[in-house]
């Protein structure tokens, strides 16, 4: 549970640790210390020379927990779609703008995307 020692969300660090994220470098040695790891390697292997590697590799994916968030979004991509639409018009959810929870409700996964909406431009 490294999230709140570096001062932000366990998705945001987990996202950092799996290439998916940048840190800056007082994140970075927040992290090393967190992980008992000296923060200047850390720094060295994720500093600000590196750029992160978004995406999440083959499609469809073959991680069952990633196929089951991907078939989640076939399913009900095209209703949100429209609820979405319904509710703040013609435009998107930013996932650059956004924060992602993860809770656990007994035996169910609560997963949250908060994401800021942007309407599409008219020119």
């Amino acid at each position: 549970e490294a999230g709140p020692n570096v001062g932000r969300d366990e998705v945001w660090v987990a996202a950092l640790m799996h290439a998916q994220a940048k840190g800056t470098d007082r994140e970075l040695t927040a992290l090393g210390r967190a992980l008992g790891i000296n923060p200047e390697e850390i720094k060295a292997q994720l500093g600000g020379h590196w750029v992160p590697q978004r995406g999440i590799g083959p499609i469809p994916p073959t991680d069952p927990v990633l196929y089951r968030l991907f078939e989640g979004v076939l399913v009900y991509g095209q209703p949100i779609k429209a609820v979405i639409h319904e509710k703040f018009g013609d435009g998107i959810m930013s996932m650059i703008d956004c924060n992602v929870t993860v809770d656990r409700q007994g035996d169910r996964v609560r997963l949250v995307f908060d994401g800021k909406f942007l309407p599409y431009s008219r020119w």
